[in-house]
């Protein structure tokens, strides 16, 4: 099920791209008061903007745009508005996003070939582990992709362990979607319960919401806990509400898939400029065949790599890497620059580690400090020397190390208002 244009040249996928971008720049013209007064006000003719290339000519979008304006990007009256999303609100107030039929139509689309990248197939039977409402975009679209395959679907939704295994039992799906670290849970609930969740008929899951790879595409810590017990495939999947579009890894798992029919994608540097082949920049795009909001040059805030070699699959398309880290939580520290998902990785090669979270605050020389609280499974351990010295030889710096029980960290870590689990609590007084 691989389209035709992520099999071209990447000469054809250019030309077709642009062909795409002439198309976007008049209807937003036309039909976005944001992007129409935006063009006007900075001399802009978009009969200009003819290449990829030509991006450049055109001011970014930012997440605080979104938030100051966010009912000037639409660009259809609110009777043609199927359905309303938030974005999860992570770093700043929550943006709606208002979805037609024909948008619908094309976020159904746009998981079903990245599921089928996946390696599911009609004939399969998926549960989802994941929130469906809540203004949640990607259950919505997880459950429209999976119906456009003709895949069975169990919508059991996030937590409980309990009830995962009863409906794993019960209806045999062979893939599940949930965050990787909520299959640490389901497999210490099975064994608890002596359930065999190898036997279990699963064979892969797609994982959202944390990142299973290092920058080599080599397993990270977390994604090797799960598959040195659980013998499953594990694919990762990165996507967001304001993109629409995911980047899943095929069987070969060097990074998600780009599909260019869905949506433009750049890596800029601090000036927005396109960063030179094969460095790390923050992930700009531009989205395709969008009806209600458009954007144009939207920077996530993720700082990624993109990798252009051929892959083993067939699709000659872009892949992006595993996120370094969000440009935000950029972390100076004894003159080191760190971001949360490098702590993790050292965090999760501790089997001992029940949970944690790690607290940013500016000290009084208005620097950055680190706080990493730390729940253990047996409170007789004593390795704290030895997690300071993994810090050390890993990162070069250590953390301060407090320790705590599940109970405190828990309600932090579960926060009912969150989608996902928290674990980076950012208190600086002024974000980099």
């Amino acid at each position: 099920m691989i389209p035709k244009i992520e099999t071209a040249t990447t000469a054809e996928i250019k030309s077709f791209q642009e062909q795409k971008l002439a198309e976007l720049l008049r209807y937003v013209n036309v039909n976005s008061p944001f992007y129409s007064s935006l063009f006007s006000k900075n001399n802009i003719d978009i009969s200009n903007i003819k290449t990829i290339e030509d991006l450049t000519l055109l001011p970014v979008t930012t997440k605080e745009d979104l938030q100051k304006h966010n009912d000037d990007f639409l660009c259809v009256p609110a009777n043609k508005i199927i359905d309303y999303a938030t974005t999860s609100g992570t770093l700043g107030d929550p943006v709606t996003f208002g979805l037609t039929d024909g948008d619908l139509d094309r976020l159904a689309y746009n998981e079903a070939i990245s599921f089928d990248c996946a390696g599911i197939k009609e004939g399969d039977i998926v549960q989802l582990m994941t929130t469906i409402d809540r203004r949640f975009m990607a259950g919505l679209a997880y459950f429209l992709g999976l119906r456009k395959l003709k895949v069975g679907v169990i919508r059991v939704g996030a937590g409980i362990p309990e009830l995962q295994w009863d409906s794993i039992l019960k209806y045999k799906p062979t893939y599940i979607i949930a965050v990787p670290s909520f299959l640490l849970k389901m497999i210490e609930y099975a064994e608890k319960h002596n359930i065999d969740f190898n036997n279990s008929g699963v064979i892969g899951a797609i994982c959202i919401g944390e990142s299973l790879r290092n920058q080599d595409f080599t397993m990270n810590a977390l994604s090797k806990k799960i598959t040195d017990k659980w013998k499953i495939k594990l694919f990762s999947t990165y996507a967001s509400t304001e993109m629409s579009t995911a980047f899943t890894e095929c069987e070969h798992g060097v990074g998600g898939h780009h599909h260019p029919e869905l949506i433009i994608v750049e890596v800029l540097d601090e000036n927005n400029n396109p960063v030179k082949n094969g460095e790390s920049g923050e992930l700009t795009f531009t989205t395709l065949g969008i009806e209600a909001m458009p954007l144009i040059r939207f920077k996530t805030g993720d700082i990624v790599q993109l990798h252009s070699d051929p892959c083993q699959c067939g699709r000659n398309t872009l892949r992006v890497g595993p996120v370094i880290g969000r440009k935000q939580h950029m972390i100076k520290y004894k003159g080191t620059t760190l971001y949360p998902p490098a702590m993790h990785d050292v965090l999760n090669d501790f089997d001992a580690i029940e949970s944690y979270i790690i607290e940013i605050a500016t000290n009084d020389l208005g620097t950055d400090e680190i706080l990493i609280k730390i729940a253990v499974n047996d409170p007789t351990l004593v390795f704290l020397q030895e997690l300071k010295d993994h810090f050390r030889a890993k990162l070069r710096v250590t953390p301060k190390i407090e320790f705590t029980t599940n109970e405190v960290l828990r309600p932090l870590i579960f926060n009912p208002m969150s989608r996902k689990p928290i674990h980076f609590f950012d208190n600086r007084k002024s974000i980099l």
